[in-house]
């Protein structure tokens, strides 16, 4: 199949190797051409603008950072008038609303649109055990089920478009709220002296453990927030949707705007970039 991938950032690029892996005729198209000397180097086809790639492929692939970057790249007027009789999957973290935006405007240009975000990280997207939530039609699911069996074994169809984007906004909330109560108590307990490990063994026998501890635990405690398999900046947009998805629908959101204080000081601590277990400097500052 010919597909092409808009935008091969830190999850787009294992995506992309996850489909030509599949043996599928891979366009890329991102807008910092340098990230793309893996995929050429593989085989990939490389064009210069987002048009390009869609006029290459009849299934266009979005993992853009944002709703906006969609705009941008995809409803431009120059690909705009490329997407009668093509296929939009969209698979970045965006808002109900704004996936619906998007769908009305791609099928007013004649194309098809579904959404089909994932939950994980670089080692599942390279693994192809993402969790791959769908919103789509019926017939759009079993169309495109097998190619979307390439990024996780068993995807779900949720509902019509904007119900996969609310599942993954309401995900994504869980892992700053969880990661920052962790964090605080994770905090709490080495100043008092207490072993970590201690306090661990614990948590982990109880009904409030989460996987997600023990892969934060380490980085925490070195305070090593490199090499992030997702940034504090994208957790911190993703706050910032939900909260507004959950005003809208009439919820009370004090303690989700308490986790977004915290990851927007870390990103005022330089921590942008770096892994979200950051948040936990943000939450317990340094010895001095």
């Amino acid at each position: 199949m010919k597909i092409s991938l808009l935008g091969t950032g830190l999850m787009g690029l294992p995506m992309a190797q996850r489909l030509m892996d599949a043996h599928h005729s891979l366009t890329v198209y991102n807008r910092t051409a340098s990230k793309l000397d893996p995929l050429q180097a593989a085989g990939a086809t490389i064009v210069p603008s987002a048009a390009a790639a869609i006029v290459a492929s009849s299934c266009i692939i979005l993992m853009l950072t944002d709703a906006a970057a969609i705009h941008d790249l995809l409803l431009c007027d120059e690909s705009r008038s490329q997407l009668t009789g093509r296929t939009v999957i969209q698979m970045s973290t965006i808002a109900p609303h704004e996936s619906q935006t998007i769908r009305d405007e791609v099928v007013a240009a004649g194309g098809d649109y579904l959404e089909a975000p994932v939950l994980g990280s670089i080692p599942e997207a390279r693994s192809g055990s993402l969790i791959v939530m769908v919103g789509a039609e019926p017939d759009q699911f079993a169309r495109w089920f097998t190619l979307l069996e390439t990024f996780g074994l068993e995807p779900v169809l949720l509902g019509s478009v904007g119900s996969a984007a609310a599942v993954k906004l309401a995900l994504n909330q869980l892992i700053g709220a969880l990661t920052s109560a962790f964090a605080v108590s994770l905090g709490l307990v080495t100043h008092q002296g207490v072993d970590a490990q201690a306090f661990m063994a614990i948590l982990r026998k109880s009904a409030l453990y989460a996987p997600t501890f023990d892969k934060k635990l380490q980085r925490m405690l070195d305070r090593d927030y490199e090499n992030p398999n997702f940034p504090t900046k994208h957790l911190k947009k993703d706050i910032d949707l939900f909260i507004s998805a959950a005003q809208s629908s009439g919820l009370e959101t004090n303690g989700v705007e308490g986790v977004r204080q915290i990851l927007t000081k870390a990103i005022a601590m330089s921590f942008a970039e770096m892994d979200y277990a950051a948040l936990f400097s943000a939450i317990v500052p340094p010895a001095e």
